[in-house]
């Protein structure tokens, strides 16, 4: 017989509280990416992508909460989550959370909840909820230095009617045989032909 999978918690790794989720999610979604740039280079068909930065991963999923058995109000126990939005009182932001669901662990802060309240007794109380969230992954600034994802803006030249391909790559990448380099970066069909006035994107040395 298979064990059974543990329930889910989010903790706060400032005080160490934990927040139990009633029901495990049936499924999570984790969405990740990268910002890119477009640089506009008259003359180019299609215009060089420039890396900007990474996207934080975005852990998505629903929770679902029931306490109709309880007939007591659910937003008794929506609120514990919901609460995680709200900025502490010393730094002024929403706490650091763990979100721990088996052996997955989602190092986050709680971004956005949304949420549905279906079911209520006579008197107009809520029993029943579904709350949509989205947490989103916390890296600490020195972490993201030492992996090396600082990327500076790309190295443009603006060509003047002295300028060529070798005295450029002499220039700013220190040996003139690299040329081809900068023709290809900025799709060259002519080397010969440098346009005054035309920005070439320079390649990193």
């Amino acid at each position: 017989m298979a064990a059974q999978l543990a329930k889910a918690l989010i903790v706060d790794t400032r005080t160490g509280e934990r927040t139990p989720v009633m029901y495990n999610p049936d499924e999570y979604r984790i969405e990740q990416g990268n910002e890119l740039a477009e640089i506009g280079i008259p003359g180019l068909a299609a215009p060089p992508v420039q890396y900007v930065r990474g996207r934080v991963r975005t852990l998505t999923m629903e929770l679902f909460f029931d306490t109709y058995e309880q007939q007591e109000d659910v937003r008794t126990y929506t609120r514990r989550l919901v609460r995680l939005l709200d900025p502490a009182p010393r730094t002024f932001a929403p706490p650091v959370l763990l979100f721990v669901m088996g052996r997955f662990a989602f190092r986050c802060v709680l971004a956005s909840v949304d949420q549905r309240f279906t079911m209520f007794l006579p008197d107009g109380t809520p029993v029943r909820a579904r709350l949509s969230v989205a947490f989103r992954e916390y890296t600490e600034v020195e972490l993201e230095t030492q992996r090396g994802f600082f990327a500076g803006p790309p190295t443009l030249h603006n060509i003047t009617a002295k300028d060529t391909l070798a005295g450029l790559a002499a220039e700013y990448l220190g040996d003139p045989a690299r040329w081809r380099e900068i023709a290809d970066a900025n799709r060259l069909t002519d080397p010969l032909r440098l346009p005054p006035g035309r920005p070439l994107v320079i390649p990193e040395r």
